[in-house]
């Protein structure tokens, strides 16, 4: 596994492994000229949401769903005393997190991280949430306008951030986790048999852009790099496409260069005779 910061003053992802899951991460960065309800800030979110989450999934008896509403209920807990949790301006992260339940794969994807599943014969498999791509299309297409780096251009990412804050978890809008667990219940989840897992890819936004915005990798030659130099070289072929284009001339995007999380894992084979491998 690797991640690394973007062009912001933090690195806003996270990612967590244990013995039995994955839990990645990606908190959605917050322009300074908008409030901020929370005095700790999205990089303390999502450390503590990670790692709340990935003590939760160790328990079989647990619900990756239900698992995310208690990691919820339990850092508001945290922070509900000093911060104003009831107000849209408030921290928030995507979600993406699989685990090892006996001869199945349990996974959950909310919003837009990228969970990359190698099904072998059956092709390969991907899992992402994109409402967010299907609200404030107007903002978002003027929000992507290049050249990035410059005032105007950030002045055209805090009016998209502001008309998203307003639609986040709400009935027509799109769900992240932040303050309302549920949100859990919007996310999407199932289960794979394990034999039928080769291999898989737990991605923030900014380590699969290289196949989703960038279209310079398949999914298939993305994990083949994964699985032959590891997820900090996928992260470096992706800052180099990146400082290629460096204000988003042929690749619109909202950063020069995002945080970027990268987990490869090789799952036991059902049997129960090895705990998952992830790197």
């Amino acid at each position: 596994m690797a991640s690394t910061q973007g062009v912001g003053t933090a690195n806003e992802d996270t990612v967590h492994v244990s013995p039995t899951g994955v839990v990645v991460l990606d908190g959605l960065s917050a322009p300074k000229d908008l409030p901020m309800g929370c005095i700790h800030g999205t990089p303390w979110f999502v450390r503590q949401l990670g790692t709340t989450l990935v003590n939760l999934i160790g328990d079989d008896e647990v619900s990756l769903r239900a698992a995310l509403r208690h990691a919820i209920t339990k850092v508001n807990n945290l922070h509900r005393d000093t911060c104003d949790l009831d107000q849209e301006a408030v921290p928030a992260s995507t979600v993406v997190m699989i685990r090892e339940r006996g001869d199945v794969l349990d996974y959950l994807v909310l919003s837009d991280n990228v969970l990359v599943l190698d099904l072998g014969s059956d092709g390969i498999r991907t899992i992402v949430d994109k409402r967010v791509e299907e609200v404030a299309a107007d903002e978002m297409q003027a929000a992507l306008r290049g050249p990035t780096g410059t005032a105007e251009h950030a002045a055209r990412v805090s009016q998209l951030v502001s008309v998203q804050r307003r639609l986040r978890n709400k009935p027509g809008g799109y769900w992240v986790a932040a303050t309302d667990p549920a949100a859990a219940d919007e996310a999407l989840t199932g289960s794979v048999e394990l034999t039928r897992v080769q291999q898989a890819a737990l991605l923030t936004d900014g380590a699969s852009r290289l196949v989703d915005s960038f279209d310079a990798l398949t999914w298939y030659e993305l994990l083949s790099l994964l699985r032959s130099e590891g997820p900090s070289a996928l992260i470096a072929r992706t800052r180099e496409a990146e400082l290629a284009d460096p204000v988003g001339e042929r690749w619109p995007r909202f950063k020069r260069s995002d945080d970027a999380t990268a987990a490869y894992v090789t799952p036991t084979r059902g049997h129960g005779d090895t705990p998952e491998s992830a790197r």
